[in-house]
C-alpha cells in the first residue's frame, strides 16, 4: 500500500501559469523559484503554503469544541488518577495493624522467644500476627501465630523442631488489611 503524501500532486506541472486543480490554489507565478517539488518528487506545488493550510482548505478547519473537550477529558482523567494515587498512598501509610521484631532469645534447642512491638489502629479488629523461626540452613523450624491484646511490646515463645538461629517477622493482618505488616 503506497503512502499518500501530506499534500497532493499539483496539476501545474512544468510551470504552466494555470490554477492548481488538486489544491484549489491560484496560479503559480514567477517561474521555478516560486515552485517546489512535492514529497514524491513528481509534482510541483506552491511555495510558502503549509501542509496545515492545505489540510484546512481540503477538509475544513477543526471544530473548536474538540480541542476544549480533549483538554477537559485530560484534566478529568488526571484528577481521577491523582485522587486514586492519594487514596492509595494514604491507605498504605496508615495500616490497621503493624509490627516490628525487636529481638529474640534462643532459650533451648526447641524454643525461641521473640520480642515484638505491635501497633494497632483505633479500628483494628480480628488482628493476627505471625513469626517464623529459622534454622542455620534457612529452613523454617517453627512458627507462631498470636493475637495481640493491644498495642505495645510483647514476648512471644516459638516452639521449634530443632535449634533456631534466626526469627523472621511475617507481620500482622487485620480485617480489611490482607497484607501482613
Amino acid at each position: 500500500m503506497s503512502r499518500r503524501p501530506a499534500y497532493g500532486r499539483c496539476s501545474t506541472r512544468g510551470g504552466a501559469p494555470s490554477a492548481c486543480a488538486s489544491c484549489d490554489m491560484g496560479p503559480i507565478v514567477g517561474g521555478a523559484a516560486d515552485r517546489e517539488v512535492g514529497p514524491v518528487g513528481g509534482g510541483w506545488h506552491h511555495r510558502g503554503v503549509s501542509s496545515q493550510d492545505l489540510m484546512t482548505q481540503r477538509y475544513g478547519a477543526p471544530r473548536p469544541w474538540r480541542r476544549t473537550a480533549g483538554i477537559a477529558t485530560a484534566v478529568a482523567l488526571a484528577l481521577v488518577g491523582g485522587l486514586f494515587l492519594a487514596w492509595a498512598a494514604w491507605s498504605y501509610a496508615t495500616p490497621a495493624a503493624q509490627s516490628e521484631l525487636v529481638g529474640f532469645t534462643v532459650t533451648d534447642q526447641h524454643e525461641v522467644v521473640a520480642d515484638v512491638q505491635v501497633e494497632l489502629g483505633d479500628e483494628a479488629s480480628d488482628v493476627q500476627c505471625v513469626l517464623r523461626a529459622l534454622a542455620e540452613d534457612k529452613v523454617t523450624v517453627g512458627e507462631a501465630v498470636f493475637i495481640p491484646g493491644g498495642s505495645g511490646r510483647m514476648s512471644v515463645p516459638i516452639r521449634t523442631e530443632r535449634e533456631a538461629t534466626a526469627v523472621e517477622k511475617v507481620g500482622c493482618t487485620a480485617e480489611g488489611q490482607q497484607r501482613p505488616r
